[in-house]
């Protein structure tokens, strides 16, 4: 493969170094490290696509001003905001899966997507509430690809996973010598995220006296880092997500009502999985498909199985549900679950008089059903499985359906299954 560009890497930490030659590597492009010790006029001569700069990179600030000359226009990126941006384990799933609008025919997952296309190309601060493994983060780069600010970084950070002393200097970055440790100087995540996103998860959980200082970064755009007195202005758009009920956290003093209004410019309700369970049949075939591309095996889910699963509660939410299809495809590598194939705690809540026909969506939990869209339900999801596991073959679909080719592509044609199918003429 012919590499899209040379990369220059000038970091001192060397597990930061191999992490963003990796990365780059999967990207096909050619990375060339340079550690400390490296003599600058050992650095080849060569047009460079983009130079990424880490620990250390004062050594190289006359390499990098004088790069910069010879070629305008040069990117310099932070090695901290690349590396975290995607790792190579997960690259092409986060290509191909965490940008995509939520998934699902359900009146809540397309009400979703219409308040992500709304907002994504506006400016607007975005706090994205819902119960924890809903998939806010997938919402969050969902907003980020479809703005403006699609070709910057997308910068998250867990407010609930880091301890409170550290938190001001994972937000604003410090200077050598602020604290006991800070060995070298470091950018936080608002110049990390300089001309992208910034992703808040979890912002309920920041302490009081951090809030004043988001508050006042919001306000006026400028910060200073850890032990610096420059103030540093910021270009970054902020996306917050929780899963608290922050009005409620407001009147128990334990959350800024100015903080809380700042962020809620455009709210969005992420749906529990337990509200739009007539989306399962597309969402297990999504996430199982995301398995694959990690590596895994590829399985299928058999229509009574898929009803027995919507019947729970799911209080893990789509989390829980990839978790369990990472499960089963352990257990029932390429092959087909069926119901007997779930673990208990899957199938202990069904109920004993529920009907025998397939819950995707058309039979209400109150055991009414329309016969007409019910029946043309079962056979959309028949056929889309079949088209999945013929990678879009419709010859080898109808085969596994046991109809002809001709009534098969008539079906998906009426369907507006077209896209699932790679040759249907």
């Amino acid at each position: 493969m012919i590499p899209h560009g040379s990369v220059l890497i000038l970091e001192a930490d060397s597990h930061r170094a191999r992490q963003v030659a990796q990365l780059l590597n999967f990207l096909g492009y050619e990375p060339h490290r340079c550690d400390a010790a490296e003599d600058s006029t050992r650095i080849p001569e060569r047009s460079w696509t983009a130079v990424v700069t880490g620990a250390g990179a004062e050594a190289w600030s006359s390499l990098v001003d004088d790069l910069t000359v010879r070629q305008p226009g040069v990117p310099v990126l932070d090695a901290a905001a690349f590396s975290s941006m995607v790792h190579p384990a997960t690259a092409q799933g986060a290509a191909l899966s965490e940008t995509l609008s939520p998934t699902g025919r359900s009146d809540a997952a397309q009400q979703l997507a219409h308040l992500i296309a709304q907002v994504a190309p506006t400016q607007a601060t975005v706090l994205i509430l819902g119960e924890s493994g809903t998939g806010k983060e997938r919402v969050a780069r969902g907003i980020h690809a479809r703005s403006t600010r699609a070709d910057g970084p997308f910068v998250p950070l867990n407010c609930g996973a880091i301890p409170a002393e550290l938190m001001e200097s994972e937000l604003f970055g410090h200077e050598k010598g602020a604290f006991t440790g800070a060995l070298t100087k470091r950018k936080g995540r608002f110049e990390m995220a300089h001309g992208g996103t910034l992703f808040l998860d979890e912002i309920g959980d920041m302490s009081l006296e951090l809030q004043v200082k988001l508050l006042r970064v919001l306000q006026e755009r400028s910060f200073e880092r850890v032990g610096g007195s420059q103030t540093l202005h910021c270009d970054v758009r902020i996306v917050a997500a929780t899963h608290r009920d922050l009005k409620a956290a407001v009147a128990a003093g334990g959350f800024r009502e100015d903080l809380y209004y700042r962020l809620s410019v455009f709210p969005v309700d992420v749906p529990a999985l337990r509200d739009r369970v007539e989306d399962l049949p597309v969402l297990i075939d999504e996430l199982s498909r995301e398995n694959v591309r990690r590596g895994g095996a590829t399985i299928t889910f058999s229509t009574q199985a898929i009803r027995a699963l919507s019947w729970l509660d799911w209080p893990g939410n789509i989390r829980e549900l990839a978790n369990l299809i990472e499960r089963m495809a352990i257990l029932k590598a390429d092959s087909v679950v069926d119901i007997g194939d779930l673990p208990d705690e899957y199938r202990a809540d069904i109920p004993s008089e529920a009907p025998a026909a397939c819950a995707s969506g058309s039979l209400a939990r109150d055991g009414n059903i329309d016969l007409k869209d019910h029946l043309q339900q079962v056979e959309r999801d028949l056929i889309e499985q079949a088209l999945a596991q013929s990678h879009g073959v419709v010859a080898e679909a109808a085969r596994m359906l046991r109809v002809g080719r001709t009534t098969l592509v008539e079906k998906i044609r009426k369907l507006e299954l077209n896209d699932d199918a790679e040759r249907v003429a």
